[in-house]
């Protein structure tokens, strides 16, 4: 099936322009793998290795950079964010050498391209069924967004920090940028789990983001509760269809859950 008379050829040559820019970095590359003990957690450039050597709880090689000690990684994510290596962001992620693996250290958001440890996201595709078809919510980007300022996105996304499992992040992501009711957010579904390794300007995105559908009622309007957000407008499918493929106005990573999304419902 093909949504609106658009083209499946056509289609398919602008989604993979995407899915190829999330998967544009080379691993190792000129990258050093950064362990934690004996795991291996990341991936750090070689002029980033040089100033970990100055941290006497960091041992630096040719062939890789590891902390002895995981509990002084925090203050050594901040010194560097003080020397300016990378913003501050004031919220730890949990550090694991796989997604269901053992915490093994908390890092500050802003800190994780820098060292390229992979985080966990989810994305919640805000769903409405009406007479004229399946329609979408869009949220517009603060423009004083630190990252993709004015971008268009999900109707919530976020990164799930330290100590929180995806669905308890969803529904508290749920209620801070979009107002949804914690009643209706524990309704969403989870679909699908996406993966992949971007070289971005902030450095190495390593991520994993979990993917959710909402089937929100007609007369439900989300509300921008904490700023984050513009504006939120509803979709028709097509209409978003016809903005992925052939625009760049999603916020990268949105692209592949929406193409996910385009997938699973037979669109493309």
């Amino acid at each position: 099936m093909v949504a609106d008379g658009l083209k499946g050829e056509t289609m398919e040559a602008g989604y993979l322009r995407h899915v190829r820019a999330c998967n544009n970095a080379v691993l190792p590359g000129e990258r050093r793998p950064f362990h934690i003990g004996a795991a291996l957690v990341g991936w750090v450039k070689p002029d980033f290795a040089a100033r970990l050597a100055a941290f006497p709880e960091i041992s630096v090689a040719v062939d890789g950079v590891v902390l002895n000690d995981a509990a002084a990684l925090p203050a050594i994510a901040r010194r560097l964010s003080d020397a300016g290596c990378y913003r501050w962001r004031r919220e730890e992620f949990d550090i694991r050498a796989e997604p269901e693996g053992p915490v093994l250290g908390r890092l500050d958001r802003g800190a994780v391209p820098s060292f390229g440890v992979l985080a966990m996201g989810v994305h919640l595709n805000g769903l409405v069924r009406r007479l004229d078809g399946l329609h979408v919510w869009v949220a517009r980007r603060a423009a004083n967004k630190l990252l993709d300022p004015s971008k268009l996105d999900h109707i919530v996304a976020g990164g799930v920090p330290a100590g929180l499992t995806p669905a308890e992040t969803l529904v508290k992501e749920a209620e801070e940028e979009a107002a949804i009711p914690a009643s209706l957010a524990r309704q969403a579904v989870p679909v699908a789990a996406i993966t992949y390794a971007m070289e971005r300007p902030e450095g190495l995105r390593r991520d994993l983001v979990y993917c959710y559908d909402l089937a929100l009622p007609e007369d439900f309007s989300p509300r921008a509760a904490d700023g984050e957000v513009e504006a939120f407008e509803l979709w028709p499918i097509a209409r978003v269809m016809r903005t992925v493929r052939d625009s760049d106005e999603f916020k990268f990573n949105v692209n592949l859950v929406l193409i996910d999304l385009f997938q699973r419902r037979g669109l493309i």
